[in-house]
């Protein structure tokens, strides 16, 4: 077979998401007489690197996002990470890293993969939920409930891990240790807050 003749998918996906990205092809865009179609999947925990498994479910939104925007729907098909937290910051201590300067690295990393799969993704409507932009306003929500009585703070017994120095569900739990550090899980009464059901 002539080598010449195969498809070369460095230089032309190169090519088109350049273009993609200069005519800002998958901004999202508003038009009153189209229908509106919004379509996301779940955010990723910026561990790293991109997997399979992230490849897979970001084609099957890309190809619906496709799909829409061909039908002549307003799409909207937005990128964020779930980068806020306790894995974060157990991640960053056990490489002996600053857990800011890891996630934000893993981020780029991560992005960088994505774009050159070149999903149909507006990246202007990308978050981080461990930026202060993001959770400000989830704090200030949370602030109202607590102000109105919808929030309320109770002693209850929590599964303790010693080691992670932190609370796990009864799923983290097993054997009765810690399912990341294997320690055994202690009874331990603290204050948490509790969401009043109506």
């Amino acid at each position: 077979m002539n080598t010449d003749s195969r498809y070369n998918f460095k230089e032309i996906e190169n090519k088109w998401q350049k273009i993609w990205e200069s005519k800002k092809t998958f901004s999202t865009k508003i038009d009153k007489n189209k229908k509106k179609f919004y379509c996301l999947e779940m955010f990723p925990y910026p561990s790293g690197k991109i997997h399979m498994g992230h490849v897979r479910n970001y084609t099957i939104g890309d190809v619906l996002s496709r799909y829409k925007i061909i039908k002549g729907f307003n799409v909207l098909h937005p990128m964020g990470w779930d980068s806020f937290g306790l894995p974060a910051e157990n991640a960053a201590k056990e490489n002996n890293l600053d857990p800011k300067e890891w996630t934000e690295k893993n981020i780029s990393v991560m992005k960088s993969q994505l774009k050159k799969l070149g999903l149909s993704i507006d990246w202007d409507r990308e978050i981080s939920t461990c930026s202060e932009e993001y959770y400000k306003h989830q704090q200030l929500f949370f602030l109202e409930l607590f102000e109105k009585g919808l929030v309320y703070r109770k002693e209850n017994f929590v599964n303790w891990d010693p080691i992670d120095e932190t609370v796990l569900a009864n799923e983290q739990v097993i054997d009765g240790k810690g399912w990341r550090s294997g320690a055994i899980v202690e009874r331990k009464k603290t204050k948490s807050m509790v969401f009043q059901y109506f």
